[in-house]
Protein backbone atom coordinates (compact mmCIF):
# COMPACT_ATOMS: atom_id res chain seq x y z
CA UNK A 1 0.00 0.00 0.00
CA UNK A 2 2.78 2.19 1.03
CA UNK A 3 4.76 1.78 -2.15
CA UNK A 4 1.47 2.15 -4.39
CA UNK A 5 0.79 5.71 -2.82
CA UNK A 6 4.85 6.57 -3.52
CA UNK A 7 4.16 5.85 -6.91
CA UNK A 8 0.86 7.59 -7.18
CA UNK A 9 3.10 11.08 -5.43
CA UNK A 10 5.67 10.43 -7.92
CA UNK A 11 3.27 10.55 -11.53
CA UNK A 12 1.15 13.35 -10.02
CA UNK A 13 4.89 15.17 -9.29
CA UNK A 14 5.82 14.64 -12.82
CA UNK A 15 2.07 15.05 -14.45
CA UNK A 16 2.39 18.64 -12.31
CA UNK A 17 6.02 19.87 -13.45
CA UNK A 18 5.37 18.91 -16.77
CA UNK A 19 2.39 21.37 -16.86
CA UNK A 20 4.14 23.80 -15.38
CA UNK A 21 6.18 23.74 -18.54
CA UNK A 22 4.24 23.90 -21.52
CA UNK A 23 3.05 27.40 -19.65
CA UNK A 24 6.71 28.97 -19.55
CA UNK A 25 7.07 32.11 -21.40
CA UNK A 26 9.39 31.96 -24.71
CA UNK A 27 12.01 35.07 -24.45
CA UNK A 28 12.09 37.36 -27.48
CA UNK A 29 15.13 39.49 -28.12
CA UNK A 30 14.66 43.01 -28.98
CA UNK A 31 16.52 46.48 -28.56
CA UNK A 32 15.25 49.39 -26.59
CA UNK A 33 14.40 52.36 -29.04
CA UNK A 34 12.99 54.45 -25.95
CA UNK A 35 11.49 54.18 -22.64
CA UNK A 36 8.57 56.63 -21.77
CA UNK A 37 8.69 56.26 -17.86
CA UNK A 38 5.90 58.65 -17.19
CA UNK A 39 3.39 56.94 -19.89
CA UNK A 40 4.85 53.71 -18.67
CA UNK A 41 5.67 52.02 -22.49
CA UNK A 42 8.92 51.12 -24.00
CA UNK A 43 9.35 51.27 -28.03
CA UNK A 44 11.12 47.96 -29.37
CA UNK A 45 12.92 46.66 -32.30
CA UNK A 46 11.80 43.10 -31.51
CA UNK A 47 12.40 39.40 -33.53
CA UNK A 48 9.47 37.49 -34.16
CA UNK A 49 6.92 37.08 -31.43
CA UNK A 50 5.53 33.65 -31.72
CA UNK A 51 3.56 33.62 -28.61
CA UNK A 52 1.62 36.58 -29.97
CA UNK A 53 1.94 35.29 -33.76
CA UNK A 54 3.81 39.00 -34.84
CA UNK A 55 6.55 39.43 -37.23
CA UNK A 56 9.63 41.03 -36.62
CA UNK A 57 9.16 45.02 -36.09
CA UNK A 58 9.64 47.79 -33.85
CA UNK A 59 6.27 48.85 -31.56
CA UNK A 60 5.25 50.30 -28.23
CA UNK A 61 4.60 47.93 -25.56
CA UNK A 62 2.98 49.03 -22.14
CA UNK A 63 4.73 47.68 -19.01
CA UNK A 64 3.11 47.90 -15.82
CA UNK A 65 5.70 46.85 -13.51
CA UNK A 66 8.24 50.04 -12.63
CA UNK A 67 10.39 47.73 -11.60
CA UNK A 68 10.50 46.55 -15.29
CA UNK A 69 11.17 49.88 -16.29
CA UNK A 70 14.43 50.43 -14.49
CA UNK A 71 16.01 47.70 -16.47
CA UNK A 72 14.82 49.49 -19.62
CA UNK A 73 17.65 51.85 -21.21
CA UNK A 74 17.66 53.41 -25.10
CA UNK A 75 19.84 51.62 -27.05
CA UNK A 76 20.11 48.48 -24.92
CA UNK A 77 19.70 44.72 -25.89
CA UNK A 78 17.31 43.23 -24.38
CA UNK A 79 15.42 39.05 -23.78
CA UNK A 80 12.00 39.84 -22.99
CA UNK A 81 8.13 38.69 -23.05
CA UNK A 82 5.39 40.25 -24.03
CA UNK A 83 1.54 39.16 -23.84
CA UNK A 84 -1.72 40.62 -23.98
CA UNK A 85 -2.39 42.06 -20.24
CA UNK A 86 -6.53 43.14 -20.36
CA UNK A 87 -6.12 43.57 -24.78
CA UNK A 88 -3.25 45.36 -24.32
CA UNK A 89 0.32 44.11 -25.82
CA UNK A 90 2.64 44.77 -22.59
CA UNK A 91 6.03 43.41 -21.76
CA UNK A 92 5.69 41.49 -18.20
CA UNK A 93 9.60 39.83 -17.96
CA UNK A 94 13.20 41.27 -18.72
CA UNK A 95 16.31 40.05 -18.75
Amino acid sequence: MKTAMIKIGVAALLSASGALGAFAQEFTKGVVNKVDAKAKKVTIKHEDLKNLDMPAMTMVFRVEDPALLEKLKEGSNIDFVAERVNGKLTVTEVK
